[in-house]
C-alpha cells in the first residue's frame, strides 16, 4: 500500500478512536435512531482500497462547519508543546518508555497525522511527503516493534486493528447490535455508558492477539502492557487537553454516518460507491400489534425514509391477528422510534394496503418522536405515503400571541402518488405536548394554519398528548387558547368555565367584540356544529339532501355530518329548518345519539331518571330516549325538579351540555 493510503486510513482510524472516546457514535444530538438501527460487521478481513474509498466518501459528506472543525484541531495541534503531548499520552508513553528523542519524534508524527485529518480533505498530501522516508520515524517504528517483540509493526496492520472483521468497529456494531431499544437511550444520555461500551470493544480487540484473526497490535499492545483503560484515560487527555478534538471527532462521527449509514450499510464490506451489504434485522412477530421498525430508517440530509419489506409487515399483520382471535378494528402500529430529520416519510405499498383490507386490520398507525398518525386502510386501494414535516415554531408564533404547547408539524399524504388532502375516514394525529409548565391544559386545542390565521379543533388531552381526528391535512400545532368575553357575569357561575373551555377548543364562537351573548337562544345550525366540533365529528366528504340547506352555508359541513351519523334528523324528510331554535329536548336527544356514536360501549339510558322530572310528560315519546340516556349521565339537569322540555336552549346552557360532553367518561 502506498504512502498516502497508509497515512489516510490510519489516520482516520486515530481519528475514529478519538471520535469514540469523545462520544462516537453516540453523543451527538440526532444520531439517537442510529443506534437502534445497527448492522453486523463484514466476515472478510478489510480490504486498503476498500478503506481508502470509504475515506473518500466520508470527506465528501463533510459540511463546510465541520471540514472547519478539521482545520480547527489541526491547527491546535500543530501549536502543542512538547511537556503537553507528554502528558496527554503519559498512560500510553510511560508503558512503551521511550527516549526524549523518541517521544519528540511521536509529538512529531502525532502533529502530522493531525494535520493530515484537514489535509486529506482537502486534497492536499504535500504534508506526507518526507515522512515516509523520515529515519527517525523508520526509527521510532522498529524501536516500538522491538519493545513489544513483534516483526514488521506498520500502518497495515494499524488499519486492520481498527476495521478488519475483528477490529475495533466490527466489535462496537456486534456490541450495539445486542443492546435494546431502552439500553441504547441510555447509553446515548450516559457518558460514563458511552466510555464503558467502548473500553469493552477495545478489550475484546486486545484479545485477537493469538490464533486465527489474530492482530499484530495486539499483540504490541499486550506485550507492552497497555491496556484499554490506558487508551481511554489517553484518549480522555485529548479531549480535556485538546480543545478542538471532540468537535473533530464528531465532526468525522457525522460524516461516517451519512456516508455508511448504520442502518442500511455495512461499513466494513465497503465498495467505492459508498454502498454496503445490508444487514438489517427485524421481528415483525416480536410483539404483536406493536412491530418496531427503527433499524429500517434511512436518513439522508434532513430527511428519514422508512423502507418496509412487504412479506414482514404482513408477518405482523398474521401476528396481530392470532394474538386478537375474533376481533375487530385491530391497529397494527410501526415504531419508527426516535428520528432526528426534519421530514419523515412512510411509504405504503399497494401489497400492504390490500393485505390490511383483506385480514380485517382497521388501522396502521406510525409512531415516532412520540408522534402517532392512525391510519384507517379501507378506505384506499392503492398504495399511502404519510410524510411528517417538522415545521420552525415561527409558522404559528408569528400568526398569535398565543402560547405553542407543541411543536408545528405539517403533515401530506399521497394515495397512488397524488396528494390526498380529505378524507372520507379521518386520520387520527396525537401530538405530543411541550412547554406546558404554567399552561391550562384544558384550554390546550390543535390548530390549524389556515390562510396565515389559525382554526381551532379542539381535541381531547390524554397525559402529556393531545388526540385529534382530521378529516383533511395540512400544518398543525398545540396552543393554548384563552377567549374572554366581556358579558358574562350573570351567568360566570355556572357557566362561565363551561363557555371558557367549550369557545378554547372551537366549538363555540362569540358574536364579535369580545361578546358571547349567554343568554340568546341556539339555533339548529349553531347546535349542530358545536356539537360536531367539539366531539371531533368533522367531516367534509359528508353529505346531505336538505332542500334548505345550501351547500355553500357556513353550517352545511356540520349539519351533513350530524344527518349522517343519525344524530339529528330533518324537520321532514327534506327540510333541516336550520334556523329554528332548539329545544333543551332536541339538545339532550343529539347529545345522547352523538355521544353512542364516538362511544358505542356507553351504557343505555334508564326511563326511570325521568321521573326526577315533574314534568317528563311534556317530552315528546320521539325524544324521551335520549334525554333519558342524557340525565342518566348527568349530561342535562333539571331546574327546581323541572326539565323543561320544550323551552327553547340558550347558549350558556349550550355550552355547559357541550362542557359536560366533552368530559364523558
Amino acid at each position: 500500500m502506498s504512502l498516502k493510503k497508509k497515512l489516510a486510513v490510519s489516520t482516520l482510524a486515530a481519528s475514529m478512536t478519538a471520535a469514540s472516546f469523545a462520544g462516537f457514535p453516540f453523543s451527538s444530538t440526532g444520531l439517537a435512531q442510529h443506534l437502534g438501527l445497527v448492522g453486523t460487521a463484514a466476515a472478510a478481513e478489510v480490504g486498503h482500497q476498500a478503506v481508502k474509498d470509504k475515506i473518500t466518501a466520508i470527506y465528501k459528506s463533510l459540511t463546510v462547519t465541520e471540514a472547519t472543525y478539521l482545520k480547527n484541531y489541526s491547527d491546535e495541534v500543530a501549536g502543542l508543546g512538547q511537556d503537553k503531548f507528554n502528558k496527554i499520552f503519559e498512560p500510553v508513553l510511560g508503558k512503551i518508555v521511550l527516549t526524549d528523542k523518541e517521544k519528540a519524534t511521536s509529538l512529531k508524527l502525532f502533529k502530522s497525522v493531525s494535520s493530515v485529518v484537514y489535509d486529506v480533505y482537502a486534497n492536499d498530501f504535500d504534508v506526507l511527503k518526507g515522512i515516509r522516508y523520515d529515519v527517525d520515524n523508520v526509527a521510532l517504528f522498529d524501536s516500538i516493534a522491538a519493545k513489544a517483540k513483534v516483526p514488521n509493526l506498520s500502518f497495515d496492520d494499524i488499519l486492520d486493528f481498527f476495521f478488519a472483521a475483528n477490529g475495533v468497529e466490527a466489535e462496537l456494531r456486534n456490541m450495539l447490535a445486542s443492546k435494546s431499544g431502552a439500553d441504547l437511550v441510555n447509553i446515548v444520555s450516559d457518558p460514563a455508558s458511552q466510555k464503558t461500551l467502548v473500553k469493552d470493544a477495545v478489550y475484546k480487540v486486545l484479545d485477537h492477539r493469538i490464533g486465527t484473526g489474530a492482530l499484530t497490535v495486539s499483540q504490541a499492545v499486550y506485550n507492552l502492557g497497555i491496556s484499554a483503560d490506558d487508551l481511554v484515560l489517553t484518549l480522555d487527555n485529548v479531549n480535556t487537553e485538546i480543545k478542538s478534538a471532540r468537535k473533530a471527532a464528531q465532526s468525522l462521527a457525522l460524516a461516517y454516518l451519512r456516508a455508511y449509514p448504520l442502518t442500511t450499510t455495512n461499513p466494513g464490506s465497503g465498495s467505492g460507491d459508498g454502498g454496503g451489504t445490508a444487514v438489517v434485522v427485524t421481528n415483525p412477530t416480536a410483539t404483536p400489534g406493536f412491530y418496531d421498525v427503527s433499524k429500517l430508517v434511512s436518513i439522508v440530509g434532513d430527511k428519514a425514509t422508512l423502507k418496509l419489506v412487504d412479506a414482514d409487515v404482513i408477518k405482523a399483520f398474521d401476528a396481530l391477528l392470532a394474538a386478537n382471535p375474533g376481533k375487530t378494528g385491530l391497529t397494527l402500529t410501526l415504531n419508527l422510534g426516535t428520528v432526528n430529520a426534519k421530514v419523515v416519510e412512510v411509504p405504503l405499498s399497494k401489497a400492504i394496503i390490500e393485505a390490511a383490507k383483506a385480514r380485517g386490520i382497521a388501522n396502521i398507525a406510525v409512531t415516532f418522536n412520540g408522534l402517532t398518525v392512525t391510519i384507517p386502510v379501507s378506505q384506499f386501494s392503492d398504495a399511502v405515503t404519510l410524510t411528517v414535516t417538522n415545521e420552525a415554531d415561527a409558522t404559528v408564533t408569528s400568526l398569535t400571541s398565543l402560547k405553542l404547547a407543541s411543536k408545528v408539524y405539517s403533515f401530506d399524504l399521497t394515495v397512488g402518488g397524488v396528494k390526498t388532502t380529505t378524507f372520507k375516514q379521518p386520520l387520527t394525529i396525537k401530538l405530543p405536548l411541550a412547554n406546558t409548565t404554567g399552561l391550562d391544559k384544558e384550554l390546550l386545542s390543535v390548530s390549524k394554519v389556515v390562510y396565515k390565521a389559525l382554526e381551532f379543533h379542539g381535541g381531547v388531552v390524554d397525559g402529556d398528548y393531545i388526540v385529534e381526528p382530521r378529516d383533511t391535512f395540512s400544518t398543525y400545532a398545540v396552543v393554548e387558547n384563552k377567549v374572554n368575553f366581556n358579558d358574562v357575569a350573570s351567568v360566570q357561575a355556572w357557566a362561565g368555565r363551561q363557555i371558557q373551555v367549550v369557545a378554547a377548543k372551537g366549538a363555540i364562537e362569540g358574536v364579535g367584540a369580545s361578546k358571547f351573548a349567554p343568554k340568546s337562544n341556539v339555533t339548529r345550525a349553531e347546535f349542530s356544529k358545536m356539537l360536531i366540533r367539539a366531539l371531533n365529528l368533522e367531516n367534509s366528504t359528508a353529505t346531505e339532501s336538505f332542500g334548505d340547506v345550501a351547500s355553500t352555508a357556513w353550517y352545511a359541513p356540520y349539519v351533513a355530518v350530524a344527518a349522517e351519523k343519525g344524530i339529528v334528523t330533518g324537520r321532514s324528510a327534506s327540510q333541516f329548518d336550520p334556523n329554528a331554535t332548539i329545544t333543551r329536548a332536541e339538545m339532550a336527544t343529539m347529545i345522547a345519539r352523538a355521544v353512542k356514536t364516538v362511544n358505542p360501549q356507553a351504557t343505555a339510558g334508564d326511563a326511570s331518571s325521568l321521573t326526577k322530572f315533574a314534568d317528563a310528560a311534556k317530552i315528546a315519546a320521539s325524544l324521551k330516549d335520549g334525554v333519558a340516556f342524557a340525565a342518566s349521565h348527568n349530561l342535562v339537569i333539571g331546574n327546581a325538579g323541572k326539565f323543561n322540555p320544550n323551552n327553547t336552549a340558550t347558549r350558556a346552557e349550550a355550552a355547559v351540555i357541550i362542557y359536560r360532553t366533552i368530559n364523558f367518561k
